[in-house]
């Protein structure tokens, strides 16, 4: 079973407090077990026979037993709980790196919306079924199978009334548990459209509005709301039906063992005693059978989100470091010269590959800027080189070195990505500004501010450096979120810039400031740009024209406007004053 085969590994490293944990179930059952037949002690022995003596004896032994198991009880309840939330802390935190682990296609095969539901919700339902499987370990079999056992003790033909109570309830609730196994996964994967569709709602939210799409999106809410609701409802009548045939099974074994008894008394068998212990010993064995009830009611929804909890620890991420004979570097930046030598990239079932034989070469001290029409593979090209995305034919060589074999900390070094949409972590300004460098003083931020042309906005400020920062840089316009993005890279100060389209919401004359002001920051650094506009780009060193993911064209501005058809009509297509700026 993948839940207990995902519980087993987990609950390794707490081996002490498991055997703590038996240990004092084992004192609370026994203690239970005791019960019944003090209480008969005490009832025929004293009462029956007016021997106050005997009673008070008894009723205090049966006060500090029932005490024994009180406290034996709270603390299973306490180290059951303390195992199942670390265990929980631990799947949780393994999720979360495998999450880290996982490619951008491999995140989005899952769904963010499913991989936060896993992270959380399937892990929650893992937890609370932990808390009640430690909770009855041993106790409700013990009270089970000791209850028949001091049942036959006391009288064996009252016994087979209890020993027919255990089938007909685990026939019954059997049943119902089998049908409802299929209903708690699905109430998962309808939780997993909720959580998509609301998400969706939220981040989309001016487009909602600006197509005035507010009741469509209702719609698809509702739709994905009903959805989880009628599968939790399915589920809902099958555990309403528990409970009443758990107490009329309950009820009806009372009844028969309260009959036969009478005659058993009546014949003189037994005792009134005997009789009051059976119907204790009825109330352990229908309590433990009603834990194993509760438990096998949580245990469907545990295993369907173990299951889905285990696809994402299963997978294989498709980064994983290649085996190299040669030893990794020190995670100290190298000199930032970058190939890629004829690089394809396809994703998985496309019919056409995104990159096709892309040769690019970018040096320190130089510019290589990437232009191309709108899906011609620029963005794909950049995310090859911090290993966003692993290329399908050729090499990604980084200082030499193939970038799947390089340590992630020597690239992440040595390399700065500023993606297309940046985005800023929830903090302050100068913690999103120190995300590459936890080290770097103000002098440094207000540097790296100055050069990304934020240092004005920045001052304006009430707060300034610490001025708040909210989930997305949503607080933010998005020129001020590009050039805080641009700024947290050189506060990294990377030997490799890879800048993707990072200017697109800035006015020229910013645009052409913050260029110049990246020159002579990024002057011994290897940059490659990706840009639109051709202002931007026109006075790198060396620029690449990708057309349908092939590189058609290489040279300086004046080179290709002599020798690329492609690159002539992208300056044709943009203004004039721009394109000779």
């Amino acid at each position: 079973m993948t839940l207990l085969r995902l519980l087993a590994g987990r609950l390794r490293p707490h081996r002490a407090r498991l055997v703590l944990l038996v240990l004092l179930q084992l004192v609370q059952s026994l203690a239970s077990l005791a019960l019944p037949a003090l209480n008969a002690g005490v009832i025929d022995e004293g009462v029956l026979r007016g021997d106050t003596g005997r009673v008070l004896s008894g009723g205090a032994v049966m006060a500090a037993v029932t005490l024994l198991q009180a406290a034996a009880a709270a603390a299973v309840t306490w180290t059951a709980a303390r195992i199942a939330l670390s265990v929980a802390r631990d799947l949780r935190s393994e999720v979360f790196r495998r999450i880290q682990d996982l490619s951008v296609l491999e995140r989005g095969r899952f769904g963010t919306a499913s991989l936060i539901t896993r992270a959380t919700n399937d892990v929650q339902q893992v937890q609370t079924f932990a808390v009640l499987a430690l909770t009855m370990l041993v106790a409700a079999p013990l009270l089970c199978v000791g209850g028949l056992a001091m049942a036959l003790r006391q009288d064996v033909p009252l016994a087979l009334v209890l020993l027919l109570f255990v089938p007909v309830m685990t026939l019954a609730v059997g049943t119902v548990v089998l049908r409802m196994r299929p209903l708690f996964r699905g109430m998962q994967e309808h939780l997993d459209g909720v959580t998509r569709v609301l998400r969706e709602q939220i981040t989309g939210a001016r487009v909602v509005r600006a197509f005035v799409r507010d009741g469509h999106e209702r719609a698809r809410f509702a739709g994905a709301n009903t959805a989880l609701l009628d599968t939790g409802l399915r589920a809902g009548r099958l555990q309403a039906v528990m409970y009443p045939v758990v107490l009329l099974v309950w009820e009806a074994t009372t009844i028969l063992l309260v009959w036969a008894g009478a005659h058993r008394i009546d014949s003189g068998a037994v005792q009134a005693g005997t009789l009051v212990a059976f119907l204790g010993y009825l109330l352990q064995t229908a309590m433990s059978v009603m834990m194993a009830l509760f438990l096998l009611m949580h245990l469907p929804r545990a295993e369907a989100g173990a299951a889905r909890v285990r696809d994402v620890l299963a997978t294989t991420p498709a980064l994983a470091r290649t085996s190299s004979t040669t030893p990794a570097p020190a995670a100290v930046p190298g000199s930032g010269h970058l190939a890629l030598e004829d690089v394809t990239f396809r994703y998985p079932g496309a019919e056409e590959p995104v990159l096709d034989g892309v040769t690019l070469h970018a040096a320190p001290g130089e510019t290589t800027a990437v232009i191309g029409a709108t899906g011609s593979g620029k963005s794909t090209l950049l995310g090859l080189v911090p290993r966003l995305l692993d290329a399908t034919g050729g090499r990604v060589l980084l200082d030499g070195a193939d970038v799947r074999a390089l340590d992630p900390a020597v690239t992440a070094a040595t390399v700065g990505l500023v993606p297309q949409k940046p985005y800023l972590f929830s903090g302050t300004i100068a913690s999103n500004l120190r995300y590459g460098r936890p080290a770097a003083t103000d002098e440094e931020l207000w540097h790296a501010l100055e050069t990304a042309q934020a240092a004005d906005f920045v001052r304006a400020l009430e707060q300034g450096l610490d001025a708040p920062v909210s989930q997305g840089g949503a607080n933010l316009s998005g020129g001020q979120r590009q050039r805080l993005a641009i700024a947290r890279v050189l506060v990294a100060r990377p030997r490799l810039y890879l800048f993707d389209d990072s200017f697109s919401a800035l006015d020229n004359a910013t645009d052409a400031r913050l260029r110049a002001a990246l020159r002579r920051e990024t002057a011994d650094a290897a940059v490659v740009l990706v840009a639109q506009r051709v202002s931007t780009i026109r006075h790198a060193d060396r620029i690449v024209v990708l057309d349908r993911g092939r590189a058609v064209g290489t040279g300086t501005h004046e080179e290709l406007l002599a020798n690329s058809p492609a690159y002539r009509e992208i300056v044709r297509s943009q203004p004039t004053e721009e394109a000779a700026a």
